[in-house]
């Protein structure tokens, strides 16, 4: 039975109020919140929520622009000017290094308001030391992750995309815009401690002595490579693997800094290729098909801290320094160094920081906590020149479905 007509339009009436009322309470409710997180991130706000960079967001220190005649619309576009300024001007590396002067992050987005709090808290951070100290800053978002594969990696685009998971692909663009780029990447939930322009120290290039062989080391060269320990155990003993670790001296991958091209980085690409050829081909065994050059094939299987994580990472820079320094890798630990968690060791031209350089923010439970036990000592509350805000997992930040979907 319908409604009289004049029942029928109160009723419309009725819903289409409804309908803007809700629709008015959202709007204020969303500016409400536009206003907290100008209020407590103002530099997270103008940098990046603000930005109308496709492909990302950027500061460049103010005498690159000053004399510009167009502004930067496009990351890529940005990533070209660091890249040639850092390349050609010395002032644009930071301090005893050859490594470029830059900051990278990325994450799926510019809505800064949907971040997980810790990456707010944390980016916010790190925009107050790029503004204070005039550093160029590149946030990457998915689009622009996708525009440097299309653009600096056409050849390997393909099977970067047919990693199995987010977390590989994170772990891979990382060593790629340090690969092209150069500069210092550092995951969302990181924090600085100091800014990247004192991250060198004359210290840190002091001669240091391997305690079982007795070699010491001394490189004159530029640093053009900064590392830091993960994990530091005692090699004579099986608690690395219980605690999950592959090596009783393990990398973080959560943050690095490089010269671009650095021989590392290579070695890591070279031998991820080689692996995702060598499991497609396993794959396709005994069939007809031709081989796709980036079939994923049975790589769904491989954990990716072995495939792109950790492992993989601690693997590409102790392979480079067995052969070009003659390292015994286990020599890099801290263990013998005393009560603080270690020295930096220059050896060739990479620093290997101490797993009090880019430390956690509970650094006992990574390993180094047989060492404090036994010196019944703590670990000095701002030890090192940044901090990763939560528990770090295998396989560091995961970018988001998004950037993938191409």
């Amino acid at each position: 039975m319908l409604l009289p007509r004049h029942c029928r339009r109160l009723a419309t009436f009725a819903i289409v109020l409804a309908a803007l009322v809700c629709w008015n309470s959202l709007r204020q409710s969303h500016r409400t919140v536009v206003r907290n997180e100008q209020d407590e991130h103002p530099l997270l706000t103008k940098y990046i929520r603000g930005s109308r960079v496709k492909g990302g967001a950027l500061h460049l220190p103010k005498e690159w622009t000053e004399r510009s005649t167009s502004a930067i619309d496009a990351i890529l576009a940005a990533a070209e000017l660091v890249r040639n300024k850092t390349s050609s001007d010395p002032q644009g590396h930071i301090p005893n290094s050859n490594i470029p002067r830059i900051i990278h992050q990325t994450w799926k987005d510019k809505n800064v308001e949907a971040w997980p709090k810790a990456y707010r808290e944390s980016a916010e951070k790190w925009m107050r030391v790029v503004e204070d100290n005039d550093i160029p800053y590149l946030f990457w978002d998915d689009v622009g992750v996708a525009q440097f594969m299309r653009y600096f990696e056409p050849d390997f685009e393909a099977e970067f995309y047919a990693l199995p998971s987010n977390v590989e692909r994170s772990d891979v663009f990382r060593i790629l815009v340090c690969k092209w780029i150069g500069g210092v990447y550092a995951d969302m939930d990181t924090a600085p401690i100091r800014p990247p322009t004192e991250w060198i120290t004359q210290t840190d290039l002091l001669p240091w002595t391997d305690h079982k062989t007795l070699k010491t080391y001394h490189s004159t060269k530029p640093v053009t490579a900064i590392v830091g320990i993960e994990a530091d155990n005692d090699p004579e003993r099986d608690i690395y693997w219980r605690m999950g670790y592959f090596f009783p001296v393990q990398l973080t991958q959560w943050s690095f800094a490089f010269a671009p091209h650095h021989p590392i980085l290579q070695i890591f690409i070279d031998r991820l290729r080689a692996t995702i050829r060598l499991y497609a081909r396993d794959s396709m065994m005994g069939t007809q098909q031709p081989l796709p050059d980036s079939y994923p094939g049975t790589l769904d299987y491989v954990d990716p801290v072995n495939l792109t994580g950790p492992i993989a990472f601690t693997d590409a820079v102790r392979t480079y320094l067995e052969t070009e320094g003659d390292l015994r890798w286990d020599a890099v630990t801290g263990l013998q160094d005393g009560p603080d968690g270690g020295v930096s060791k220059l050896v060739e031209d990479v620093l290997v920081l101490p797993i009090t350089g880019f430390r956690e923010s509970s650094v006992q439970r990574y390993g180094i906590q047989t060492c404090y036990a036994s010196c019944g000592a703590a670990v000095p509350p701002r030890t090192g020149i940044m901090e990763k805000m939560e528990p770090a997992g295998g396989g560091g930040q995961v970018l988001s479905d998004g950037v993938w979907a191409v």
